[in-house]
C-alpha cells in the first residue's frame, strides 16, 4: 500500500530527478508534480520523468501538473509540440461566440491530447480573470477577453476541451487577477476596487464555472474584503467569496508559494493557506530547505480536502473521448490563418 499523500505539490529542477529530490518525494509524497520548460526535453524523456515520480509515490494516476496555456506561457512547445495561440488571440477572432467557444475548445483538446501522451494530467489553464484599465500586463493576452461573459464563455470551452481529453483544467486566479496593477511573481498586488465591481466582473467567470474541480487561488489583496491578507491566505476571502459567493467546491491549490507577493518563511506561508482554507499548497521549485518546511507545514490528504482531490481525479478516468485531431488542427489553422 503506497503512504498517503500530503496535500502539496513540489517542483525538480532538471529533466530527470536526482537523487535528493527521489528521496523527499518518497519520504513527502507530495499529492503532484508540477513541471516547467527547464523538465521539458523531449516526448521520451517527458514520459520517463512522470513515470519515476508514479512509481516514487505509489499511486499510478498520481497528478502531474503544468502550464500550458498557449501564447507566452507554453512550457512544451516546437521542436516536439506545437504552438499554441494566445487566449487573447483567439478571444478576438471576428467570429460568433458560439465559433469561439468552438476554436478554443478543439485547442485545449489538442493541448490535452500532446499532454496525456506524455503523462501529464492536469493542466493549470484556463485563466478566468478580466483586464481591467490599470492591470499589469502579466495577464495580458492571458485572458480570452475584457468582458466577463467573454472570459466565461471561452473559458468554459477550455474546461470542456481539457477534460473531454481527459485532462484535469485547472481555473485560475480566483477570485481574479485582472485588476491587480502588479505582478505577484514579484510584488504583492493590491486591488481598491468595490465590492460591486469585483461581484459585477471578476468574480463572474468564476461563479461561471464554480463546478470545475480544481482552482488556483491569486496571491492579491482585495481592500473591499481584506485589507490585509492577500487571497491565498485570507480565511474571509476563501469563506466568504471562494467557497461562498462563487460557491466553488472543488479542490483549491495556491498559487506558488516561492512568489514575492507572499511574505514569511515557507512554512509561515503554508501554515498561512491552510488556516485560511485552502486544501494544497503548491510549491513549483526544489530547494531541499524549503521544500522540507512545505512538505512538514502540510497535512495528510484527508477529509473534504482528499474527497475534493478524488472527486477531481475520478473526472479523467477511463478513456479519452472520440476525437479527430486532424480535423480540429485544420479548424484552427484556418481561423488562424496566414498562422498563428
Amino acid at each position: 500500500m503506497p503512504s498517503p499523500a500530503r496535500a502539496f505539490i513540489t517542483g525538480c529542477n532538471a529533466l530527470q530527478l536526482t537523487d535528493e529530490e527521489r528521496d523527499f518525494i518518497k519520504r513527502t509524497q507530495p499529492w503532484g508534480l508540477i513541471l516547467f520548460k527547464r523538465n521539458i526535453g523531449d516526448p521520451a524523456q517527458v514520459i520517463q520523468l512522470t513515470q519515476n515520480f508514479r512509481e516514487i509515490v505509489g499511486r499510478e494516476n498520481a497528478p502531474v501538473l503544468i502550464d500550458q496555456e498557449g501564447g507566452r506561457v507554453q512550457r512544451m512547445g516546437p521542436p516536439h509540440w506545437p504552438k499554441y495561440p494566445p487566449a487573447a488571440t483567439l478571444g478576438n477572432l471576428p467570429l460568433s461566440q458560439d465559433a469561439r467557444a468552438s476554436l478554443v475548445r478543439d485547442g485545449a483538446r489538442l493541448m490535452a491530447e500532446d499532454l496525456r501522451a506524455c503523462g501529464i494530467n492536469v493542466d493549470c489553464m484556463p485563466v478566468l480573470d478580466v483586464p481591467a484599465p490599470g492591470g499589469h500586463d502579466v495577464i495580458g493576452d492571458r485572458a480570452y477577453g475584457k468582458d466577463a461573459s467573454i472570459v466565461t464563455a471561452l473559458g468554459l470551452a477550455a474546461c470542456e476541451g481539457m477534460l473531454s481529453g481527459k485532462v484535469l483544467p485547472v481555473i485560475k486566479h480566483m477570485p481574479g487577477h485582472g485588476r491587480a496593477g502588479a505582478d505577484s511573481h514579484l510584488e504583492l498586488p493590491v486591488v481598491t476596487a468595490s465590492l460591486a465591481d469585483l461581484t459585477a466582473s471578476d468574480f463572474a467567470p468564476f461563479c461561471g464555472l464554480n463546478k470545475m474541480p480544481l482552482a488556483m487561488s491569486a496571491h492579491v489583496v482585495y481592500t473591499a474584503i481584506d485589507p490585509e491578507n492577500p487571497a491565498t491566505t485570507s480565511q474571509k476571502v476563501v469563506r466568504d467569496y471562494m467557497r461562498g459567493h462563487i460557491g466553488f467546491d472543488g479542490l483549491i491549490m495556491s498559487d506558488d508559494l516561492a512568489m514575492k507577493a507572499l511574505k514569511g518563511s515557507f512554512r509561515e506561508k503554508t501554515e498561512a493557506l491552510f488556516a485560511a482554507g485552502l486544501d494544497m499548497a503548491l510549491y513549483c521549485h526544489f530547494e531541499a530547505a524549503s521544500a522540507q518546511e512545505v512538505a512538514e507545514a502540510s497535512p495528510v490528504l484527508d477529509g473534504k480536502r482528499a474527497e475534493r482531490a478524488a472527486r477531481a481525479l475520478d473526472m479523467i478516468g477511463g478513456e479519452a473521448d472520440a476525437f479527430n485531431a486532424s480535423a480540429a488542427w485544420g479548424r484552427l489553422q484556418g481561423a488562424m490563418s496566414p498562422g498563428v
